[in-house]
């Protein structure tokens, strides 16, 4: 950010006076001391038991038992991360990690993130707060047993801890910072477009009437990145108090955040409201600290953010910085304009409430009514039950507008007209139950092309205002697509089509092929590559010699024509022929110089890398099988991001639920030195799922390791 920049230089002389004094001590290693830490164990009853990929089962006695369980394990795998997760709650990445860390600390005291936990902590149950607390000491515990991991200045953690962690990380997944990074830019006006979602997913639920044997299917797979704080973590929770739980969970998350019990799961998948409002304030000119509203002066809310930065060893140095607090929300002065920022959620801190809730639900009504507590402000939701119930919801904390103003720019900030406050009730969100067709599904796009046939959302019964996603990905198209077709899906046909690797004949990669096959080509190797494109089946299976060209092609639009085409969803688009022939040609280019040829298959290009393994897989971007990929120096794709933690779930006819699953990497995230920090890469490069044990029994039966927290050899 610039304001950073600028205060970095006002006070670099000042930070080589103080190095060239302090060089002589700073290296002196301080540790704090950890070892009263480890006598919370004492108050927990709870066992480890890891199966044969080293999935961790948590069984507690009691629901907290539980979660300083689940604290331990995953702490044995991705210790650092969570520590990372917490220290970003805290506003602290910069006292361990430096300078470039201080823009998040500062968006924490910006959006008084511990303001909102200390108000809001003593609001939840006493359950979600034990959940919490127990997590915290979970984590203290496993500190105080590897101390060197720990990092400074963190412990011991608490249970507020694990609620501002969720406070400040929800409104990033509808791209609230970006919103903040753009005012606090050189060129804040105009206001910028809506910001394409990173994270993409597939959710679709299948009920009985379209299933060959009248079982229902749940498909859970959202698309995170494979590593950092919300890269995806399987576990098994179980406890006498009746929380049994599968599926996965983020980094410092004290639950399952979307998965399966006996009696019921769900998916999420990442959708896009309205959730950002920004507006002009009209400042006094007597007064830079007070803003018209409602005909009156009112006194903008000053405070000075506090950052704390390291330089270098154990020194530190603290630079102040502004911030300001309106009746909108979060306040900025840039380039001479004072902005005002109102979002979804705001003052709200009881997602892990929502989700606990959810967790323990028995049936639809149980589910749907932790829906109701409103505390996540955004995703899809597809639903399914031992009954045969398919549910989806066009879930959100979507606020309610007036009609009166154009809510895609910035707002006038001095009437109360333009102040919402509420949201638009959860039974009035778009949603689908049990529809003629059998099949809900949604690869983030509209909720009104959700089924096939009756049972639609009417789009005509929402606002414009609520900013209802309109557009539809290759995902939804292809799922459409096949469920459409197939009257009796069967059980090996539910993992095929979760594994389905081609572009919809309807999307605009298909409108791409023929724009490129009636091209005028400007030399031999695009015109060979032509010619492949013109035979091309619209499939990226590891073998085909099209897929690598359409790839590099979208990879180029997106590079080239900055918001022509966002290659993580292409159900929108505003590409010509001249764009498009440029990054085709191009792409024909960087294959060629790389592998000597236009005509490689898409294995040998598309890779799946962890430590020594390195394999080739298919699909990508917005296909089912998702995978996008960094190029590499040598002209491959390393993936990233895309199939992640993949979870299909089926429920029998007479009421018992069966699982397989696959990580993209395995149990153990961080954990080189572990013979599961990559044991189920080759499972997902073959498109293979592993069995999910959630009996006690079959757990045992494929038992590699049981322990107490803390006591493991």
């Amino acid at each position: 950010m610039t304001w950073l920049k600028t205060n970095w230089k006002k006070i670099s002389i000042s930070i080589l006076l103080i190095l060239a004094v302090a060089a002589a001590f700073i290296f002196w290693p301080v540790r704090e001391d950890l070892g009263s830490l480890g006598k919370r164990a004492t108050q927990y009853d709870v066992k480890i038991l890891r199966d044969n990929y080293g999935v961790p089962h948590i069984f507690g006695h009691t629901d907290a038992d539980a979660a300083y369980g689940l604290a331990y394990a995953h702490s044995e795998d991705d210790f650092l991360t969570i520590q990372q997760v917490l220290l970003a709650a805290r506003g602290k990445l910069g006292s361990v990690y430096g300078k470039d860390s201080a823009a998040a600390d500062y968006l924490v005291q910006f959006l008084r993130v511990w303001d909102v936990v200390e108000a809001q902590y003593g609001s939840l149950s006493p359950a979600t707060r034990a959940i919490a607390e127990a997590y915290a000491d979970g984590l203290n515990v496993y500190a105080a047993h590897h101390p060197a991991e720990a990092l400074p200045g963190l412990f011991p953690v608490n249970g507020k801890d694990i609620v501002a962690a969720s406070v400040e990380k929800s409104p990033l997944f509808f791209g609230l910072e970006e919103t903040i990074g753009h005012l606090f830019s050189d060129n804040p006006e105009p206001a910028p477009t809506p910001t394409e979602v990173r994270f993409n997913s597939n959710e679709f639920a299948i009920g009985p009437s379209r299933t060959s044997d009248g079982q229902t299917f749940l498909d859970i797979n959202s698309h995170q990145p494979y590593t950092g704080p919300v890269a995806w973590y399987e576990a098994h929770i179980h406890s006498d108090e009746g929380w049994d739980m599968v599926g996965g969970t983020f980094p410092a998350s004290p639950l399952i955040i979307h998965g399966h019990n006996r009696d019921l799961g769900w998916a999420f998948t990442v959708n896009h409201p309205d959730l950002v409002d920004v507006y002009r304030l009209s400042i006094n000119p007597d007064n830079v600290n007070q803003y018209m509203f409602d005909g009156q002066w009112r006194d903008l809310e000053v405070r000075q953010a506090a950052l704390t930065v390291k330089l270098i060893g154990n020194l530190k140095i603290t630079v102040n910085r502004e911030t300001l607090w309106s009746v909108y929300g979060p306040a900025v002065r840039s380039k001479g304009t004072t902005y005002a920022i109102r979002y979804a959620g705001i003052g709200t801190a009881g997602i892990w409430e929502q989700l606990y809730r959810m967790n323990k639900a028995t049936n639809l009504k149980e589910w749907q009514d932790a829906m109701r507590l409103g505390q996540l402000p955004m995703f899809n939701a597809a639903y399914a039950d031992k009954l045969g119930n398919i549910y989806y919801v066009y879930n959100g904390i979507i606020p309610v507008r007036s009609e009166d103003y154009d809510w895609s720019g910035y707002l006038p900030g001095d009437t109360s007209k333009t102040l919402w406050t509420k949201y638009l009730p959860f039974d009035q969100l778009p949603q689908v139950l049990n529809p003629p067709s059998g099949f809900i599904q949604n690869g983030n796009g509209s909720p009104f092309r959700t089924t096939l046939g009756a049972g639609n959302p009417d789009p005509k019964a929402y606002s414009a205002t609520l900013g209802i996603d309109s557009d539809i990905s290759n995902r939804s198209l292809r799922m459409l697509e096949l469920f459409g077709a197939d009257p009796s899906i069967t059980p090996d046909e539910f993992v095929q089509y979760k594994f389905d690797m081609r572009y919809s004949k309807d999307s605009v990669v298909a409108r791409f092929v023929q724009m490129i096959s009636e091209a005028q080509m400007p030399d031999p190797d695009s015109a060979r590559a032509q010619e492949i494109i013109r035979s091309w089946d619209l499939s990226t299976d590891p073998e085909n010699k099209g897929a690598a060209l359409m790839v590099f092609t979208l990879m180029n639009l997106d590079k080239s024509y900055p918001g022509a085409i966002k290659i993580s969803k292409l159900g929108q688009g505003n590409v010509n022929q001249v764009m498009l022939i440029d990054a085709f040609t191009s792409a024909v280019k960087t294959i060629r110089q790389h592998f000597g040829q236009v005509d490689v298959a898409w294995g040998k290009i598309n890779r799946l890398m962890r430590g020594s393994v390195d394999l080739p897989i298919g699909g990508g971007p917005d296909i089912l099988h998702a995978t996008y990929g960094a190029l590499q120096n040598d002209g491959r794709l390393k993936i990233t991001d895309g199939d992640s933690y993949v979870l299909l779930v089926t429920w029998e006819k007479d009421g018992q639920v069966h699982a397989m699953s696959v990580h993209q990497f395995g149990s153990a995230t961080l954990r080189e030195n572990s013979p599961h920090y990559a044991d189920q890469a080759p499972l997902l490069a073959q498109r293979q799922l592993k069995p999910v044990w959630y009996n006690e029994a079959d757990i045992r039966a494929h038992l590699e390791q049981e322990y107490v927290p803390g006591e493991e050899k």
